[in-house]
């Protein structure tokens, strides 16, 4: 992913993705399109609001730039296909944001971490040991 900033007054995917970005990704992840071209997203979106093809074409170019879709020439159009699933993206921002904090600011995430963890229920907590033990067996196996 390149080209990806970090919007922390925003809530969820526009946090990392303009507002028509965001709902173009969430659009391609709910329709489940192993495939898609430009018209199949403003059809979509032309059918809650007035939105200029040409507008929709310019963002899903970005996307593509981002690196978030691939695409392929099928005759005069493109092809467009995720680079990853909702849940890969957000991995990869988690990741990435990590990653991007100094030494200091890494400390006080893991503190936030624990702070969670202190309040998780039983179902978080489960699931936060799997990922231990998953993590544990990738480093030793």
């Amino acid at each position: 992913m390149k080209g990806i900033r970090i919007r922390p007054e925003q809530d969820g995917l526009r946090t990392s993705l303009f507002d028509l970005e965001a709902e173009i990704m969430e659009i391609v992840w709910e329709q489940g399109w192993d495939e898609f071209a430009v018209t199949d997203v403003h059809e979509l979106l032309e059918s809650h609001r007035e939105i200029a093809y040409t507008t929709v074409m310019t963002t899903v170019s970005r996307l593509y730039d981002k690196e978030l879709l691939t695409r392929r020439k099928e005759g005069r159009r493109y092809l467009y296909r995720s680079m990853m699933t909702r849940s890969e993206y957000i991995e990869a921002m988690t990741r990435e944001v990590l990653g991007s904090l100094p030494p200091m600011g890494q400390d006080a995430a893991v503190a936030f971490l624990v702070e969670r963890v202190a309040d998780a229920d039983e179902e978080e907590l489960d699931r936060l040991e799997a990922l231990i033990r998953k993590r544990r067996r990738g480093a030793h196996g």
